[in-house]
């Protein structure tokens, strides 16, 4: 009898510390900081065109990734998304979700060197490859 009072008290002190515990509270990513111009790699090959550049399609696990690119002098001045995967509410989601993270850090970073979106990671490389075959083709 004793050990099941010890073992029932124990259990509820273990289920009240449990529910003592704070949940984990996540926080957007940073966005990056934009790079010097000269360590830029995507703005050095664009040199210093002008104009609207199209990406490859990049066909991912989930659907094709297509982006175009406006430059402006060399600087990278829009991402426009041509394709996403869209299939299911849950593609919509997840790109509607990295979409504008994505295009938020090209345009800080002025290149394709940027980080993928957690939870995104087939969305973001394929935006990350057809971001840089458009900066490839402006540089062409």
């Amino acid at each position: 009898m004793r050990r099941v009072a010890v073992t029932t008290l124990s259990t509820a002190a273990g289920v009240v510390l449990l529910l003592s515990l704070k949940p984990h509270q996540s926080h957007p990513p940073a966005v990056s900081a934009p790079r010097p111009a000269a360590s830029s790699p995507g703005q050095a090959a664009a040199g210093a065109r002008t104009g609207d550049f199209t990406g490859d399609v990049i066909d991912t696990r989930f659907g094709p990734v297509q982006v175009s690119v406006t430059l402006d002098k060399g600087r990278l001045t829009a991402v426009h998304v041509l394709q996403v995967p869209s299939e299911s509410g849950r593609d919509q989601e997840i790109a509607a979700r990295a979409v504008p993270r994505l295009t938020e850090e090209a345009l800080g970073a002025q290149n394709a060197e940027i980080d993928a979106v957690s939870g995104a990671s087939y969305t973001s490389e394929g935006y990350i490859q057809s971001l840089q075959s458009a900066l490839d083709r402006a540089g062409a």
